[in-house]
């Protein structure tokens, strides 16, 4: 078997290993955004600097590995989540070539959206994840954008905000400004400053209300009609409520 084929059956295969595989790589993007948070307290020490290294060693790795089982290169290199994962390992092994590039390593945090694809997976291993995968989504995007705009306010303002020295201040202007309580101890000067807190305000509203949505609104599966092209309906659907197309939804009991 060719190096091709145990990283293609690794990283797409339905094996033991496979799925051992996949998670993984899910706690290692987690490790990473935790390990973010705790390394804003130590900027600057050298042991940081080998653990960015490390980190980035490991997803050089993944991401040769992902590039050699590709079936377009060029795409992979160049996609969305190509792009994103070149400039993650660029600011984690900054270090090495100057802290002149340590603001990169906000981009890191875009780490955690490689996970998706682990989405079949889950849906294959967990019933509560079927059961409430629009919620866990609702929730996972709320969190993945005030983790992502903490990391933008505290690269953008470390050194320059006295208010702001270190992880947890950010998290916390970025809290009190998304849920508009706004207490007014902690603003970000400048109209850089004044344009991020208005974004975080309007998209971090949208959020919470996509989240109370999906909380209060009757359960739904997604099965899409072959028909008409209806994607959700009532968990017991038997008959499509837009066409009367009969369903063969998938069901585990669930009232």
């Amino acid at each position: 078997m060719t190096i091709h084929d145990r990283l293609t059956a690794l990283y797409e295969g339905n094996t033991p290993t496979a799925r051992a595989y996949g998670y993984f790589l899910l706690i290692f993007d987690i490790v990473m955004i935790g390990y973010v948070i705790i390394s804003s307290f130590f900027l600057g020490t050298q042991l940081i600097e080998v653990i960015d290294v490390f980190f980035g060693i490991v997803i050089v790795f993944d991401f040769a590995a992902r590039l050699i089982i590709s079936r377009s290169r060029w795409r992979t290199l160049f996609g969305v989540w190509g792009l994103a994962d070149l400039v993650v390992i660029l600011s984690l092994l900054a270090p090495i070539a100057g802290e002149g590039f340590a603001f990169l390593r906000v981009v890191r945090t875009f780490r955690l959206l490689r996970s998706y694809h682990l989405l079949k997976q889950l849906r294959d291993d967990s019933l509560y994840f079927r059961r409430n995968e629009a919620t866990l989504f609702a929730l996972i995007n709320l969190g993945l954008f005030m983790f992502v705009t903490t990391a933008l306010v505290f690269e953008t303002q470390h050194g320059t905000n006295p208010h702001i020295q270190n992880y947890a201040d950010a998290l916390y202007f970025t809290v009190t400004t998304l849920t508009t309580t706004g207490f007014g101890d902690i603003t970000l000067p400048g109209v850089t400053g004044r344009l991020l807190s208005v974004a975080i305000m309007i998209f971090g509203v949208s959020l919470f209300v996509r989240l109370i949505q999906v909380l209060f609104r009757p359960p739904k599966v997604e099965y899409e009609c072959p028909d008409c092209g209806l994607a959700l309906h009532d968990p017991d659907a038997i008959h499509c409520k837009h066409c009367g197309r009969v369903l063969h939804i998938r069901n585990e009991g669930m009232a």
